[in-house]
């Protein structure tokens, strides 16, 4: 029945086969994430929503914003994409996220919480003054509905004079719980039999419909039916609950847990999250003042732990970067040691804040930054590629990156004293132990020390793997080198970069090379004799795939790097 299926099929079913297309499209889901890895809870509850929406609306024509993007899954296989499903967030296959350039029926890319309020707002816009006719629909969970730009856009609405629907997919989840006053006030609304209006939708000039079930598909297409012919004439907000994981017993019943899961074959290895966790506990024991900050990730960032032991100090703002670095920068002035835990590409959006509030008044907050570097097969949106260099610049901001996990927990444990604003960076796992010194702030140190023309700067532990790997391969070959572990991003350790007395200088570092640490390294020898070659990122965004071949094709190549090396100790030697 599904195996040629075409986007104007869907107009075609009855109601029963729609039904029997909602479990064709579960399953495909479930086996296809759980060979590929991607997110699963949050496509299995919004099947019969999203096949409901492709019955009723006219794709592509009709635009929709998927707000994050999580729950697109089923969107992507109904718009003519079911051949290539299997290749979901493989590289040069489907992404995980809507992508214009891969589908007419994606209008807006999407990746981070938020936005769709706004896009659609914007595109609804340009189809009114451009005197043309479709519905625009953005779809958003409830998670991202606590997120402040909804509020930005949903204050323009009457300003832009302009209709869309919202879709209010509320689930009770982010990646973790919903928390905060906005969902009481869903949690009050679904508690009422019938609601007729909701007075703050109504002051933003949005018709209320709901609650209505997801997760039915007959009363989805009743409702989509509704609320089209209200579009004519004024904007929805059509409030709907949904079971999140729906139809596979194990992610309803742990729908945190499997948010996002791993392919099948994916080999599980030591995460920097779960040593935070257990390390911050640690010393919260001793200290009564530090305190755990984070947006709506504390399952994903190892803070369950915290979380359980001291709610008193655990304090998960929801979807509010911006929020949750100010009332980190808050508390430390008023006496308390802040870690506000964050993914890198997420502690972009508050980027203001950590200039003016924390770093401007030099407050002592520790931003725990996981995910730094390429991540992988999430794509450009998730990629914590920029932080180094949207970091350095920033006065009295010390950037930290650990060589490894026991580097990682010393500098936690440092940071307890550490009176200004700093930045601890790291990726998600962890591979390697090397030895262990204890080390002074703004310290780099030499792990190969070699008498060479070459010196390799190396930040962090994928590119200090990376150096020794070359290392063990040249040595043998008689073409030692030396390698410094250059574990300050800022401040750079200028003691050692004036001691060193090899003239050819290679900086590798998992970031992009503009802004980056190679470039500062660069700029301190700019009126020596010795010549730098920085390895980082190109200035492209770097699509999904795995971390090794996204970092040799995108301007870290070990090849390319060795063969440097040779060349200047022959040309040396």
């Amino acid at each position: 029945m599904f195996d040629h299926f075409q986007p104007s099929d869907i107009k075609k079913y009855t109601r029963d086969e729609l039904n029997v297309l909602c479990d064709h499209l579960r399953e495909t889901i479930k086996d296809t994430v759980l060979n590929c890895g991607g997110h699963l809870a949050s496509n299995l509850g919004v099947v019969e929503l999203t096949v409901a929406l492709h019955y009723c609306f006219d794709f592509p024509q009709d635009k929709i914003v998927f707000d994050v993007g999580h729950q697109c899954y089923a969107h992507k296989i109904l718009s003519g994409r079911y051949d290539a499903f299997s290749t979901l967030r493989q590289k040069g296959g489907l992404s995980g996220f809507p992508k214009r350039e891969e589908s007419e029926y994606d209008c807006y890319n999407t990746g981070h919480a938020g936005t769709s309020v706004s896009a659609a707002l914007g595109i609804a816009k340009a189809r009114d003054l451009k005197r043309e006719n479709y519905n625009v629909i953005a779809l958003i969970g409830d998670g991202s509905f606590n997120n402040g730009l909804v509020y930005e856009a949903l204050n323009s609405l009457k300003i832009l004079k302009t209709r869309i629907l919202i879709i209010l997919n509320d689930n009770g989840m982010s990646i973790s719980p919903t928390v905060g006053g906005m969902h009481a006030f869903l949690s009050d609304i679904k508690k009422q039999a019938s609601v007729q209006d909701v007075p703050l939708f109504e002051h933003f000039g949005l018709r209320y419909v709901g609650v209505r079930d997801a997760n039915n598909l007959d009363e989805m297409i009743d409702s989509m039916e509704q609320v089209k012919e209200l579009l004519k004439r004024e904007s929805v907000i059509l409030h709907v609950v949904s079971q999140k994981g729906r139809g596979y017993r194990f992610c309803e019943e742990h729908p945190a847990d499997t948010h996002g899961v791993p392919p099948c074959n994916f080999i599980k290895t030591g995460e920097y999250g779960q040593v935070l966790g257990t390390v911050l506990s640690d010393l919260a024991s001793e200290r009564e003042n530090i305190v755990a900050v984070t947006a709506a990730m504390t399952d994903g960032l190892g803070l369950n732990g915290f979380f359980s032991q001291y709610p008193e100090r655990a304090f998960d703002v929801g979807i509010c970067e911006e929020h949750a670095c100010v009332l980190c920068t808050s508390l430390a002035a008023s006496g308390m040691k802040p870690y506000y835990v964050i993914y890198s590409t997420f502690l972009q959006r508050a980027y203001d804040e950590i200039i003016v509030d924390a770093c401007s008044m030099d407050l002592p907050v520790v931003f725990c930054i996981d995910r730094g570097g390429i991540s992988g097969a999430d794509g450009e949106t998730h990629q914590g590629v920029f932080d180094l260099s949207y970091l350095k610049p920033i006065p009295n901001l010390t950037v930290f990156v650990p060589k490894d996990q026991a580097e990682f927990v010393l500098a936690l444990k440092k940071s307890v004293d550490f009176p200004h604003p700093l930045a601890i960076r790291y990726p998600r796992e962890s591979k390697v132990i090397f030895n262990q010194n204890d080390f002074a702030w703004g310290s780099w140190e030499i792990l190969e020390q070699a008498d060479s023309d070459v010196a390799v700067l190396a930040v962090g532990e994928r590119m200090l793997s990376l150096a020794k790997h070359i290392f063990a391969q040249l040595k043998q070959g008689g073409k030692p080198f030396t390698i410094i572990n250059a574990r300050f991003v800022k401040p750079l350790d200028t003691s050692m970069l004036d001691s060193i007395a090899a003239k050819t200088i290679i900086t590798l570092e998992d970031n992009m090379l503009l802004g980056g640490f190679g470039e500062s390294v660069a700029a301190y020898y700019c009126n020596t004799e010795k010549k730098v070659y920085p390895f980082a990122y190109q200035d492209r965004f770097i699509p999904q795939g795995s971390v090794a071949a996204l970092m040799k094709e995108n301007g870290v190549d070990e090849e390319e790097i060795r063969s440097l090396i040779v060349d200047c100790s022959e040309r040396n030697e």
